[in-house]
């Protein structure tokens, strides 16, 4: 796989890019917003491969970030370290797309919404989908998956997470950043997941919404956990909107109160009412 030179942006003034596109795919978004479903969308393809969640480049941002006197130690340069890093990750990779047959890969990883200044050093060329549900659904999420502490923090996490993400796609080419809402894609898949391969450059293919029956590489939870979900949503769907707006029924007085004071202005710019 070829790496574009750190520190290298694609030009504004291209207005797109050509199909079959070979550049990486990074799907961010705060937790619980609908990533993995999306991971699994992506990764039935026929071109794209988008495996398990690494959070690798997180790691490794800390290395060349606040622990870069030691590194600058051994006498290479910091762009040096970036090209070994997005080479060595790219590397891998493409490895693991080629042996499932395809050309293209997709990194999900949600806290790389923080990260996304790093993340376009390593690979300038990469393509950026943020995924974004209503913080106060992602809350009741929180709370079902992680306990009701997570549900508290998230008050201040989703907000941090959509502000930090929007920040680095407002300063990219409108074919490097993509926003998806999470609403859109479990209330119209079809036109949504259109949409997104046209800002990826890739043809559309109607499997991708029976997703469920390819082949992923998933904790072997993760289908134990998606069944117990649809039967209590008392359905056999593999996309259903009835999570959306669940904070009406779900979401505590406390809750409602503490996502006012930390993130009313956040739900406001997003339209969410």
């Amino acid at each position: 796989m070829s790496i574009s030179e750190p520190g290298t942006r694609t030009s504004e003034s291209e207005s797109s890019l050509p199909r079959t596109s070979t550049a990486p795919i990074f799907v961010v978004g705060c937790q619980r917003s609908g990533t993995t479903m999306l991971r699994l969308i992506l990764d039935s393809h026929s071109r794209i491969s988008c495996g398990p969640e690494t959070r690798f480049l997180e790691d490794m941002e800390r290395i060349v970030g606040s622990d870069w006197k030691r590194l600058s130690q051994y006498g290479f340069s910091q762009e040096e370290w970036l090209s070994r890093i997005a080479g060595f990750f790219g590397g891998i990779q493409s490895d693991y797309a080629a042996g499932r047959g395809k050309e293209r890969w997709a990194d999900k990883s949600p806290r790389y919404a923080m990260k996304l200044d790093f993340i376009l050093r390593l690979f300038p060329d990469a393509q950026i989908v943020h995924v974004i549900r209503d913080g106060r659904d992602v809350a009741v999420s929180h709370r079902k998956r992680f306990g009701y502490w997570s549900c508290v923090k998230s008050s201040v996490k989703w907000p941090r997470y959509i502000a930090q993400a929007r920040a680095g796609g407002v300063a990219l080419p409108a074919h490097q950043y993509h926003e998806l809402r999470y609403e859109d894609l479990v209330t119209d898949q079809e036109a949504t997941l259109r949409s997104l391969m046209d800002f990826l450059g890739e043809p559309w293919e109607p499997g991708m919404l029976d997703f469920e029956s390819h082949s992923h590489d998933v904790p072997a939870r993760y289908h134990a956990q998606a069944t117990s979900r649809r039967a209590g949503e008392g359905t056999d769907a593999a996309v259903y909107s009835s999570r959306v707006g669940t904070y009406r029924k779900e979401l505590d007085p406390f809750m409602r109160l503490l996502f006012q004071l930390t993130a009313r202005r956040t739900l406001r710019e997003l339209g969410y009412q």
